[in-house]
């Protein structure tokens, strides 16, 4: 059951005004708007009496409400079920809400609730307690192998989960506080980042502000011919891994070595890899080579070279997804389709068999179906498309959402190995040739991130803060410019996958913690695409101060292949 969101007029509300600082200092001029906390008008238990079946059916109901501190914060935490099985949770503060709503998507195929909200650091707002927060499972249990046998919870996976919850969460906070909010968002990565953009697609009044981060948008595809050909183009006739993780500090320096400079800074970093010309022969071992530890084997030579080219199909030559990892993202493949060992697992195969099995196709190919069975060809896309309007979010006809005032921020790591920074990037060109780019820039920023991994982490300055952002965008009018980043002493799990199936969100696969980066700590301003950060000339390249707006540039290669057009205006499906 889909219900409509009553959409509350917001009025004026007071805004801290900032005095102007240097661009290299201060992304806006202007902040989130001042308004007063509110504090609840009923108790928390009495939360477990509001009525859900309105919104999710029958069996829909609060499951419980009790009083509890999240990161210190004195909350109301909800806990519901939207039927038949989208499980949700909420966090209301009972001192310091400043009547906003944030709800967070999740990663990979979902299966549990993990209430984090990335892009965020150093956000006011946020770490003071501001928000209602509020997360959901999808409608499935990640211990489940099958779930996507079932059409109701494709559905639920596919929309239904995350606009339900939007609508219950509504209904908690009209009934905690007596009001609704002034201010809503939604910030997710990953398939968080999918499920951000379907949100702005199908239910344009859900959210004021949505923060997209790297996006899992082209599902059929990225979960199915990108990460099969990854694990396919790494394993031997044996079943062993060809390429492991000892090589890529040996490819990566290579590629460092060859494109650093281009973009007028040596700082380890790429940061226009659409630049980069790197020649892999350069590093092929000699023949007659006894020790390889300093360069690779022909045979893991070819497994970078399709990495970075993708599949082709062998009879017309086409190629078979919008793009690849790009040229400095080689450290970043460790843990996702390069293991540690010969006979590791590739996180690549755990990622595309489930969908392969039950969710991409119409017909299920079942628990028998193996990567080997997996053809790259141009029938395969072709075969993908049925359910192209049910998974995914690349519907570029966001004029609803644009109409009603929404705001959008895509951003992506440009070193990101899950998905390729070109799907983002085909994105945001598909909504300025279908709405102009007069219309996109009104409402909708891209941020591309040098070095930075999937939805974080990386060498790169990966901490940033798009939600402080996307609030004085929203709430006071201040479009986006320049971001400052800062490298990040703690990793990420925003937006990871799951796939060890325990509910919790695992950096690549599960099998190994993040890795640090091992550049020096350092700010950059990143600016909305086109303009990159130019490097002044003067100044330690690792400190903001020294960097200025440039550009343009394409940052991201764009290539012709035979998807393209899943990157426009389409009528969405519910299966």
């Amino acid at each position: 059951m889909i219900i409509g969101i009553s959409v509350f007029r917001r009025f004026a509300a007071g805004l801290t005004l900032v005095l102007a600082m240097p661009v290299q200092l201060l992304a806006q001029t202007a902040g989130p708007a001042d308004l007063p906390a509110v504090a609840p008008v009923i108790s928390c238990a009495a939360l477990s009496g509001v009525d859900l079946t309105a919104i999710g059916g029958e069996g829909s109901a609060v499951t419980s409400a009790s009083e509890t501190t999240s990161d210190g914060i004195p909350v109301c935490s909800v806990e519901g079920l939207l039927a038949p099985a989208i499980h949700f949770q909420a966090l209301l503060p009972t001192e310091s809400w400043t009547q906003r709503y944030l709800q967070v998507g999740c990663g990979g195929l979902c299966g549990s609730i993990t209430l984090r909200s990335g892009a965020s650091d150093g956000c006011r707002v946020l770490s003071d307690g501001g928000f209602v927060m509020a997360a959901t499972d999808m409608g499935h249990d990640g211990r489940e192998a099958d779930w996507g046998l079932d059409a109701q919870k494709r559905q639920d996976f596919a929309f239904r989960a995350q606009h339900l919850t939007a609508a219950a969460v509504r209904a908690l906070i009209h009934t905690f506080y007596g009001q609704t909010e002034r201010y809503s968002y939604f910030n997710g990565c990953s398939d968080g980042g999918r499920e951000a953009l379907m949100e702005a697609q199908r239910f344009p009044e859900d959210f004021d502000g949505i923060i997209a981060g790297a996006p899992a948008m082209l599902f059929q595809v990225q979960n199915t011919l990108y990460h099969g050909w990854q694990a396919v183009s790494n394993t031997d006739a044996e079943g062993r891994v060809i390429l492991t993780s000892d090589k890529l500090p040996v490819l990566h320096r290579a590629v460092v070595s060859a494109c650093d400079a281009l973009d007028g800074a040596e700082d380890g970093l790429i940061a226009d890899p659409a630049a980069c010309r790197f020649d892999l022969s350069e590093i092929v071992c000699a023949e007659e080579a006894a020790d390889t530890s300093a360069c690779l084997t022909r045979a893991e030579a070819e497994v970078a070279r399709k990495f970075y080219e993708g599949p082709r199909d062998p009879q017309t030559g086409a190629f078979l997804t919008a793009g690849q990892p790009l040229y400095g993202s080689e450290l970043e493949w460790q843990g996702v389709y390069v293991a540690d060992s010969a006979d590791g697992r590739l996180m690549s195969e755990m990622a595309a068999l489930p969908v392969l099995r039950t969710l991409a196709f119409p017909e299920p190919k079942g628990d028998a179906f193996t990567l080997a069975d997996l053809a790259f060809t141009e029938a395969t896309l072709d075969a993908l498309r049925p359910r192209h309007p049910l998974f995914d979010a690349t519907n570029a006809d966001l004029s609803a959402f644009a109409e009603k005032g929404g705001k959008l921020i895509l951003w992506h790591g440009l070193a990101d190995p899950h998905i390729a920074p070109a799907n983002t990037l085909a994105y945001h060109k598909a909504l300025e040739a279908h709405l102009g780019a007069d219309t996109v820039a009104g409402f909708e920023r891209l941020y591309l991130l040098p070095g930075v991994g999937h939805c974080g982490n990386g060498e790169g300055p990966a901490n940033l803060d798009l939600l402080s952002a996307m609030m004085a965008w929203v709430e006071g009018g201040s479009a986006p410019d320049v971001i400052i980043t800062r490298s990040a002493s703690e990793a990420s799990s925003f937006g990871a996958p799951d796939f060890d199936g325990k509910g919790e969100a695992p950096q690549h696969g599960g099998n190994r913690p993040p890795r640090a980066s091992t550049l020096p700590a350092m700010t950059r301003p990143v600016y909305p695409w086109p303009a990159v950060a130019r490097y002044t000339g003067t100044g330690d390249v690792t400190e903001a101060a020294n960097w200025e707006k440039g550009g343009p540039a394409g940052v991201v290669p764009l290539r012709d292949w035979p998807g393209a057009d899943l990157f426009g205006p389409y009528t969405p499906t519910d299966d």
